[in-house]
C-alpha cells in the first residue's frame, strides 16, 4: 500500500502516535469552519422569513425542513470548530482578535 504520510502537511506526531497539525493549518481550518458558520446562518436568516408564506403546505413543510437542516448544520460545524480551538485561552484571544482586526472591527 502507498504511503501518503510525507504529502499530508500533518506529518508530525503527537505523544500517544496520533498526527499533529502545523498552526497554519489547523488556523486555516479554523477560518473555513468561521465562513462556513456565516454562511450557514446567512441561508438560514433568508429561509427563515420564507416559513409559512406560501398558500402551499407542501411549500412550507419543505421549507421548514430546510430550515431545520441548516440549523442541525450550524450545530454541527460549531461543534466541530470548538473542537479545533486551542485548549491554551491566550492563543485563541490572539488568534480571535487577529482575526477581527482583519475585518476591520
Amino acid at each position: 500500500m502507498l504511503d501518503l504520510e510525507p504529502l499530508f502537511v500533518c506529518a508530525q506526531r503527537g505523544p500517544l502516535g496520533e498526527a499533529l497539525m502545523s498552526d497554519d493549518y489547523a488556523r486555516g481550518r479554523r477560518d473555513g469552519l468561521r465562513l462556513a458558520l456565516a454562511i450557514l446562518a446567512a441561508e438560514e436568516a433568508k429561509w427563515e422569513g420564507r416559513l409559512g408564506k406560501s398558500p402551499s403546505w407542501r411549500t412550507n413543510a419543505t421549507r421548514e425542513v430546510r430550515h431545520k437542516a441548516l440549523q442541525v448544520a450550524q450545530k454541527r460545524v460549531q461543534t466541530v470548530l470548538n473542537r479545533l480551538m486551542p485548549k491554551d485561552d491566550a492563543e485563541a484571544d490572539v488568534e480571535l482578535a487577529s482575526a477581527l482586526e482583519k475585518l476591520g472591527l
